[in-house]
C-alpha cells in the first residue's frame, strides 16, 4: 500500500502554468548548487541529479562500461547485497532510478518526508559505495548481452546504429553506448570501478529538487549525499566531427517494409537561431498529422503510417534527423517526397498558417510538461545542463511567440540542406542503391 501511495504522490503537482513555477537557486554549505521548487502541500520530495559526461566517457576498448556500471549501482551497496538493498528500499517506500545517455549519467530519487533521512542515507550508500559483486555483474551482463543480440535483428536499431556510425565514426557518439557482445563480455570489475570514478564526480553535478523540502534542508542533504564523491572525473572527449555527405546507404535486411533514418548536421542548443529552428521543425516534421511531411508523405500519397523529424543537439555534436518506414516498393518514392519538401521549405519557408499553428501548439503544450514533482525536478536539472537561465520557464513561450516569418526563412535557408541529406535504409528497397 505504501508503495502505491508514493507512486501516486509522484504526480501530485498537476499541469501548472509555467509561470507558477517558483524556482530558487540553492547553494549548500559545501558549495554544491541546486535549483529548488518548494511544494509543501504533500509530504513528498523528488530529487534529480545529473552528472555531465555519461557514456561518452567510456575508455578506449571498454565500450559499454558506463552503461553496465549504471545498471549495477542499485545491485548492492555497502554491507547490503542486491537483495538486501532492494528490501531496504521497499521498506522505505523510496524510489531510485539510474540511467545513462551519451552525455549524462542520471540519478532520480523520490521519497516521503517521514522517511527522508533514511532514504537519503540509502541513496548515499548506492552512490558512494557500490559493491559491483561478481554475481550481480554476471547477471546484468547477461541481460545487456541479450538486449544487444535482439537489437541485431531489429531494423530500427540497425538503422539507428548505422546512422550513428556514419555520422560520428570513431567518436563515442558513433557506437551504441550499450557496447558490443564482445566488449561487454570482456568487461571486468576493475573496468566498472574505473567507469564509476570517471563519471561520478563533483565537478559535473547538476541538481533539481521539487517537493516538501526547504532550501536549508536541501543544502544539508546535498553535502551529505554528494560531498564525499571524488572532486573531479575524467575529462570530456573532444567535439565530434560530422562525417557523411549526402546520399543513400542501403543495409540489406529481409523484411517486407524498409525503415529509414535520414538527416544531416543540425544546430547547437545555444545557437541564437535555435528557437526559430525549433519552430521550423514543428512545421516540417514534429507536428504529428499537422506537419508538412505527414501531409505530403502520408495523407496525400499514403506512403507511410508515420514520418517525423527531430533536432538532436548533443553536447559534443548536433544533428537534424528524421525517420520513416514504407513498403519496399514505395520507400524510394517516400524519400523523393521528403527531399522535395526539404528543398521547398529551404527556399520558400512555411505558410503564415503553419507558423501560427506551430506557435499555438508549442506554447500550449509547454505547461503540460510540468505535471509532477519528478518531471519538474528533471526539467530543472536539464535546464542547468543546457545552460538556460533560471527564469527560462517564464520566458520560453515569449521566445516562441517572437519568432517571425523572416526568422523562419533565414533559418530554413541555413539549416535545411537538401543536398546533404543522407538516408540510411534498412530493408529490401526497390529502386534504391547505396551511393557511397
Amino acid at each position: 500500500m505504501i508503495r502505491f501511495v508514493l507512486t501516486a504522490l509522484a504526480f501530485v503537482v498537476a499541469a501548472l502554468p509555467a509561470r507558477a513555477i517558483d524556482i530558487k537557486e540553492v547553494t549548500s554549505p559545501g558549495g554544491i548548487t541546486a535549483w529548488l521548487v518548494e511544494e509543501h502541500s504533500i509530504p513528498f520530495t523528488a530529487l534529480e541529479i545529473r552528472f555531465k559526461g555519461g557514456a561518452s566517457l567510456d575508455r578506449e576498448g571498454k565500450r559499454g562500461a558506463v552503461n553496465l556500471m549504471t545498471g549495477l549501482i542499485e545491485e548492492g551497496a555497502g554491507d547490503l547485497d542486491a537483495t538486501g538493498f532492494a528490501a531496504a528500499r521497499e521498506a522505505l517506500a523510496a524510489s531510485y532510478g539510474f540511467d545513462v545517455g551519451d552525455d549524462t549519467f542520471s540519478v532520480s530519487a523520490q521519497f516521503l518526508t517521514e522517511n527522508r533521512e533514511e532514504a537519503v542515507a540509502l541513496l548515499k550508500l548506492a552512490l558512494n559505495k557500490p559493491r559491483f559483486d561478481e554475481a550481480a555483474i554476471a547477471r546484468v551482463k547477461s541481460q545487456i548481452v541479450s538486449g544487444i543480440g535482439s537489437d541485431q535483428n531489429d531494423p530500427n536499431e540497425i538503422a539507428q546504429q548505422t546512422a550513428s556510425r556514419l555520422a560520428w565514426g570513431e567518436h563515442p557518439y558513433g557506437s551504441d553506448s550499450s557496447g558490443t557482445i564482445e566488449s561487454v563480455t570482456a568487461l571486468t570489475r576493475d573496468d566498472l570501478l574505473t567507469a564509476y570514478n570517471d563519471v561520478v564526480a563533483r565537478d559535473r553535478i547538476f541538481v533539481g529538487a521539487v517537493g516538501d523540502i526547504t532550501a536549508d534542508e536541501l543544502g544539508g542533504i546535498l553535502d551529505d549525499l554528494l560531498g564525499g564523491l571524488p572532486e573531479t572525473g575524467a575529462p570530456l572527449p573532444e567535439a565530434a566531427t560530422y562525417l557523411p555527405e549526402g546520399g543513400v546507404t542501403v543495409v540489406p535486411f529481409e523484411t517486407p517494409q524498409s525503415v529509414a533514418i535520414f538527416g544531416h548536421e543540425g544546430i547547437e542548443r545555444d545557437d541564437a537561431d535555435f528557437f526559430a529552428a525549433f519552430v521550423l521543425n514543428q512545421v516540417l516534421g514534429a507536428g504529428g498529422f499537422g506537419s508538412r511531411l505527414m501531409q505530403e508523405v502520408r495523407e496525400k500519397r499514403g506512403l507511410t503510417y508515420g514520418v517525423s523529424t527531430f533536432l538532436v543537439p548533443k553536447d559534443l555534436g548536433h544533428l537534424y534527423l528524421g525517420q520513416v518506414a514504407s513498403a519496399n516498393d514505395r520507400i524510394a518514392e517516400a524519400i523523393d517526397v521528403i527531399r522535395d519538401q526539404w528543398q521547398l521549405i529551404a527556399t520558400e519557408g512555411v505558410t503564415d498558417q503553419e507558423l501560427a499553428d506551430a506557435k499555438t501548439f508549442l506554447t500550449g503544450a509547454y505547461p503540460l510538461r510540468f505535471d509532477g514533482n519528478a518531471r519538474i525536478a528533471g526539467i530543472l536539472a536539464g535546464m542547468q545542463l543546457d545552460g538556460l537561465p533560471i527564469n527560462y520557464a517564464d520566458s520560453r513561450n515569449d521566445r516562441i511567440n517572437a519568432i517571425t516569418q523572416d526568422d523562419i526563412k533565414r533559418v530554413a535557408a541555413r539549416l535545411l540542406r537538401p543536398d546533404d541529406l543522407h538516408f540510411i535504409v534498412v530493408g529490401q528497397p526497390e529502386g534504391l542503391q547505396s551511393t557511397n
